[in-house]
């Protein structure tokens, strides 16, 4: 990358629909209430694919990503639990935790549908050498000792949003789970589902290593669309009930389909899949059983918050999930093209793309 002028930093951005590079852009100040990171780990999620291609319209020079970890380079005048030099790790959701959405127990959601969701989305992303935080108090967390920036930076939004597929799920003790797709975001709904006391998890996937992976993070069987119905072996594993909780981790029809034709009556199909495409989310009407089955779908954008990533931290220092297992593919940040481009075409077998400034 060609040198840059002083108090400016290179981001990595879409142009427009379709378009990504670097730029030069200032580095970001706080308010009094914020802070400013550098950057250290961040990493590619598949969002920012669906984002690139309009999944939230068209975006001019928007700064990507919303899975990173740094140092505090400077925070704002009322900023209490955090000081330059802290190692930090920031939520992909940074709610304004004033808002009533908020206040009434939706803190993703403030201002409206998905609210909470701001990096590259609303304001610039992570995937820069600086970021901004709002509310630093409310949406960073200190990294313990023994946690390395690659744990930490799952926890922003794959744990995150994993194992919120899996509270969602309110899964049973001893009950029985299917998770749809094993890619970063369903391998953490499978970990989270095994936490929660899930006595049989059921992974539904067709790639080798996503397969072998599913079984690291606690699938006890593997069912493989490309080979046999889906339906038809749940319902064998399960004795013809159905499962108590299915979770799509993937966002198409015909998985959010599949899952509610496992599920069992009073059970519960908890979504965690972004639906990028299409204009409708079909419910199967007889195995909803034509709207009286009592099947609960729940939805959820992963929360974000210094509780919640403090508690997913204390997972990793426990040493009871390593999530690293995940990472297939390290750039660093100078590299970025060809790093987002092998996370959007799915290229080489990947999984997880880490970036490191």
């Amino acid at each position: 990358m060609a040198e840059r002028t002083e108090g400016t930093m290179k981001a990595f951005v879409m142009k427009e629909i379709g378009r990504v590079g670097f730029m030069d852009k200032p580095v970001p100040r706080p308010g009094p209430l914020d802070a400013i990171v550098r950057t250290t780990s961040a990493l590619i999620c598949t969002s920012d694919s669906h984002t690139v291609k309009g999944g939230i319209g068209p975006r001019e020079n928007l700064t990507l990503g919303h899975e990173a970890v740094g140092v505090v380079h400077e925070v704002g005048d009322e900023v209490r639990n955090f000081r330059p030099g802290d190692r930090v790790l920031v939520g992909a959701i940074t709610p304004d935790w004033g808002d009533l959405a908020s206040q009434n127990g939706h803190p993703s959601q403030p201002g409206g549908p998905l609210g909470g969701f701001k990096f590259a989305n609303s304001k610039d992303g992570v995937f820069a050498e600086y970021f901004h935080v709002n509310e630093a108090d409310a949406n960073m967390a200190k990294i313990p000792e023994g946690v390395t920036d690659e744990m930490a930076a799952y926890c922003a939004d794959m744990l995150s949003t994993g194992f919120m597929g899996a509270q969602n799920g309110r899964i049973p003790l001893g009950g029985t789970v299917a998770v749809l797709a094993q890619g970063p975001v369903g391998l953490m709904a499978t970990a989270g589902a095994r936490l929660c006391g899930a006595g049989l998890v059921i992974g539904v996937e067709s790639v080798p290593r996503r397969k072998k992976l599913a079984q690291t993070y606690g699938a006890d069987e593997i069912v493989d669309f490309s080979k046999e119905d889906v339906v038809e072996r749940v319902l064998e594993l399960t004795q013809g009930q159905g499962v108590d909780t299915a979770i799509e981790a993937l966002g198409t029809d015909a998985t959010f389909q599949t899952a509610v034709k496992i599920t069992k009556p009073g059970g519960t199909v908890s979504n965690t899949g972004y639906y990028g495409e299409g204009e409708f989310v079909r419910i199967p009407r007889v195995e909803w059983g034509v709207g009286m089955a009592e099947k609960t779908i729940t939805t959820g954008l992963c929360p974000g918050g210094r509780l919640c990533m403090e508690r997913l931290l204390r997972i990793l220092q426990a040493k009871r999930l390593d999530p690293t297992h995940m990472t297939t593919h390290s750039f660093e940040f100078g590299e970025m093209e060809r790093a987002f481009e092998i996370s959007d075409k799915k290229l080489e077998d990947v999984v997880k793309v880490l970036i490191t400034f």
